[in-house]
């Protein structure tokens, strides 16, 4: 299976992809097969056994933005991948949980950091995108690790999204000639998990939960 046979299937007329919408992005979904981890462009890469999978779908629909992606691991799947893509769940699950209104907004990176998620593997640093009540189109970034010096806090009502990326061996991900595509510089599995939510007195609502 190529991944151009997933790319375009579920838009319409109304529901649109937000990454051509807002960015010119040249395909309607974001889909990258390891060693890239993010921000892929579909092509005519066959997806095989023991590929690693991301597929990073953004959706505007009536002038609404939402955001969510996940790894998968073709099987048979090597247990260490197993773990990594478990790992990546848990890292954004705990995430989520510790959004609170009032709460700073770096306590989510340090959640995060000291989950045992994050000590099974190494992490990755990149950025969640945030907006106001609705997702906006020019969001704020907020990095997913922990910045002691950063006061801001959530407010009631902010949209934005939770995306941590863990990985075997890489801190940080560089980008491709492309001008898009995500890539470890040393090819090390990579995955990224994330969801839009919006911050409650009553908990997260997640706003990309079917």
């Amino acid at each position: 299976m190529s991944w151009t046979s997933w790319d375009g299937p579920c838009w319409s007329a109304r529901r649109r992809s937000a990454p051509e919408v807002t960015y010119d992005f040249p395909g309607a979904t974001c889909i990258s097969v390891g060693p890239d981890c993010a921000h892929g462009i579909p092509g005519d890469t066959v997806i095989k056994a023991g590929d690693l999978v991301n597929i990073d779908v953004s959706a505007e629909i009536d002038g609404f933005f939402g955001d969510t992606g996940a790894s998968f691991a073709v099987p048979p799947t090597a247990p260490k991948i197993e773990r990594l893509c478990r790992d990546g769940r848990r890292a954004m699950w705990t995430g989520i949980r510790s959004v609170k209104p009032g709460g700073k907004l770096n306590e989510i990176g340090r959640s995060i950091e000291d989950s045992p998620a994050r000590t099974a593997t190494a992490w990755c640093a990149t950025w969640p995108r945030t907006g106001g009540p609705i997702l906006a189109r020019r969001a704020r970034r907020h990095p997913t690790w922990y910045e002691p010096g950063d006061p801001r806090r959530i407010s009631e009502g902010l949209v934005f999204t939770i995306e941590p990326f863990l990985s075997l061996g890489a801190d940080w991900v560089e980008e491709l000639d492309d001008g898009w595509t995500l890539r470890p510089p040393g090819r090390q599995p990579t995955v990224q998990y994330e969801h839009t939510l919006v911050a409650t007195s009553r908990g997260p609502v997640i706003l990309t939960l079917a």
